[in-house]
């Protein structure tokens, strides 16, 4: 017989947690949560940079602190932190659970994929941006060595473009986005779709000095820079993504390769080839890696050095179905 002082000690029944209704649209479907959060943390969070005076000047009034002599840092990173990582830690931590989070950040610890790999991130990829520069009409009649100014500044700013640029977008673009991409449609289609989504993700910074286009908005100048822009982050991507294959998926080499082409072209390419218009600034990378993500796709057969892994339960939230 149960005693009214029992009834009162006992535990209550224990209530099934209940998942929000986003969080469980976020576990149906977390490809797709993981671009529309990306976007939206990131175009958000920019809106300043874009309506204050370095973007479309349409609120002179806001002032961003300058960094390093620019407000692009105080203008762009926020929301580059808030958009691909901060997507790609929500969707993994909400649509896996911890065990999937410790996963995702697994892949930031391969550090051994050997020397080869680090010079190539590091002394290959300047190289190949040097050399996509040759070809452009009139560079060549002034060319100079960098100085040790020069140097040291590229020496200085290329772990800064690493814990920026690289951390900020490769744990969401190749650590969280390009492995379900891969495995769902190819390493072909999965990366060209994803350069286009990550060039697309870039497009509002275009309306501000970050492009040096702000003040061209709605020119045909500025739409040809655009899709320049976009086929050479699909060019890029295809190398990248043969790295990261060929690495273990390394996500450092990853962040390292985005990183060093950032610094090589904001850095050394206009010191050494100070003949380059600005408004080509783009075309050394596009010829570069045209050229290289060609001749990869032709080496590998468009596999890209790609295997595609069995599914089993220990696989992270990248093979969760339908997303």
């Amino acid at each position: 017989m149960t005693t009214q002082a029992s009834r009162d000690t006992a535990s209550p029944p224990t209530a099934p947690i209940r998942r929000s209704a986003v969080a469980r649209l976020i576990q149906r479907r977390p490809m797709a949560s993981f671009f529309v959060i990306a976007y939206l943390g990131s175009w958000v969070l920019w809106l300043p940079y874009i309506l204050g005076p370095d973007g479309l000047g349409l609120e002179p009034g806001i002032e961003l602190p300058k960094l390093l002599g620019s407000t692009e840092l105080a203008g762009v990173l926020p929301g580059a932190y808030a958009g691909p990582l901060g997507a790609a830690f929500l969707v993994t931590l909400v649509a896996g659970g911890g065990p999937a989070l410790l996963r995702w950040r697994h892949r930031l610890n391969r550090w051994r994929v050997g020397v080869k790999w680090y010079l190539l991130a590091l002394v290959g990829t300047p190289a190949l941006l040097m050399l996509g520069t040759l070809p452009l009409p009139g560079v060549l009649d002034d060319v100079r060595a960098p100085g040790a100014a020069v140097v040291a500044t590229y020496v200085a700013m290329l772990p800064l473009q690493i814990v920026t640029s690289g951390l900020a977008e490769e744990p969401g673009w190749r650590d969280f986005a390009l492995p379900i991409l891969q495995y769902r449609y190819g390493p072909l289609r999965g990366t060209g779709m994803l350069g286009v989504l990550w060039a697309i993700w870039h497009f509002p910074l275009f309306a501000t000095r970050w492009s040096y286009m702000g003040d061209r908005v709605g020119r045909p100048e500025w739409y040809g820079t655009i899709a320049v822009f976009t086929v050479m982050c699909v060019m890029i991507s295809f190398f990248i993504t043969w790295v990261f294959n060929r690495t273990n998926e390394s996500l450092p080499l990853a962040m390292m390769l985005h990183a060093s082409v950032n610094n090589t072209a904001s850095v050394l390419l206009f010191a050494i080839f100070p003949a380059l218009p600005m408004d080509l600034g783009l075309l050394p990378a596009l010829i570069a890696f045209t050229a290289v993500g060609l001749a990869v796709l032709v080496a590998t057969r468009g596999g890209l050095g790609y295997r595609r892994p069995e599914v089993g339960p220990e696989l992270s939230v990248r093979l969760l179905p339908g997303g």
